[in-house]
């Protein structure tokens, strides 16, 4: 792996993210995933195992608890929340919160125009917004109007050949099936506490957990609603299938060049394939490697950053959350002194 520099750049402010590298990266369709290693930070609560939404108050007003018995969580930026029979939400903005403690949202956004009733104990599961929407809500943080990403919800369904409806569940729910490719198409590392994600070759975000818990626990939300709706948008075409020129014999033989015995004869593959050889493709294999990553960097050094401002919205012992604005790149980090230990900064 590959100590980067270029990761620096998309995170303003005092927050460093020293000792975290990037990894192999992955690609399916138009959507590239990058892994991130790095330093595990100690005492923070996971969002699925110890994060909850415990109720519904009333249309754009949701709590939150932290049932942990100890730790830190740190409510990841754009969370969702889809529930049976009960109107679905999602917050416009991270938080953090003390192990116990209940938090009221009450400029969170409905993301489903028409469905009434309020959340009991019932089952739940989580998303991201999708990177179309995040801008807009970052935006509207602190205001309290329910319906506020109505408007841009059905636009974004319009673009998809849906139902022009203030109703996200058309593209979650009912196209979930399409957007779950993503998460068996591109592999969680061990020990990964982060991704950058392009789409189409370009910077589309960057996500730092405080560790490989925590990222674990976000790796469907990300990888298939926050990234993958944009990813499935910009899906090329499937090539035309190649012409199927050689004659293939009933007995299993082509007719110019027979497999026989593991042997291909007139390709001169015998008893498999020699040491050297498997060095050569492992050495192409590396190269190609470094090639993607030097091209990845070179991506993020030429993308235009403009100036960005850094706001400091919520302190919690030596936690500092603060949002990220810029003509290009908006978000938010949390960062314990000059460390980062979360970000979720997306491309505008």
């Amino acid at each position: 792996m590959t100590q980067t520099t270029e990761l620096e750049t998309l995170v303003p402010g005092p927050g460093s993210l020293a000792g975290h590298r990037l990894g192999t990266p992955q690609q399916a369709g138009a959507l590239t995933m990058v892994p991130v290693s790095g330093p595990a930070h100690r005492g923070f609560v996971p969002p699925r195992t110890g994060l909850k939404l415990s109720r519904v108050v009333g249309y754009g007003q949701v709590e939150l608890a932290n049932r942990a018995d100890s730790g830190v969580a740190i409510v990841p930026l754009h969370i969702g929340y889809i529930q049976d029979r009960a109107q679905n939400h999602a917050l416009c903005r991270s938080a953090l919160l003390s192990a116990g403690q209940t938090l009221r949202f009450d400029d969170a956004c409905c993301v489903q125009q028409s469905q009434g009733g309020h959340l009991g104990e019932r089952d739940q599961w989580f998303f991201v917004l999708p990177l179309e929407l995040r801008a807009r809500a970052l935006e509207m943080r602190g205001a309290a109007d329910y319906g506020k990403l109505w408007g841009d919800i059905a636009a974004l369904n319009a673009r998809h050949g849906l139902a022009r409806r203030g109703h996200l569940e058309q593209i979650l729910s009912r196209r979930r099936a399409v957007l779950t490719r993503f998460q068996s198409r591109l592999e969680l590392q061990p020990g990964q506490v982060g991704a950058l994600f392009l789409l189409s070759g370009r910077f589309a975000g960057l996500e730092i957990a405080p560790d490989p818990r925590y990222f674990a626990e976000m790796w469907t939300a990300l990888v298939c609603f926050a990234y993958g709706v944009a990813a499935w948008h910009a899906e090329p075409a499937p090539p035309d299938p190649a012409p199927y020129d050689l004659a293939h014999r009933e007995d299993g033989r082509f007719e110019d060049g027979r497999f026989e015995d593991g042997r291909f004869e007139d390709g001169r593959f015998e008893d498999g394939p020699s040491a050297a050889g498997l060095a050569g493709v492992r050495g192409a294999l590396d190269r190609d490697r470094s090639a993607r990553l030097a091209e990845i960097g070179d991506r993020l050094a030429a993308a235009p950053a403009g100036p960005v401002e850094l706001r400091e919205e919520e302190r919690h012992l030596d936690l500092r959350l603060s949002t990220v604005t810029g003509p290009q790149l908006a978000g938010q980090i949390v960062t314990d002194g000059d460390r980062t230990v979360y970000a979720s900064l997306f491309a505008r």
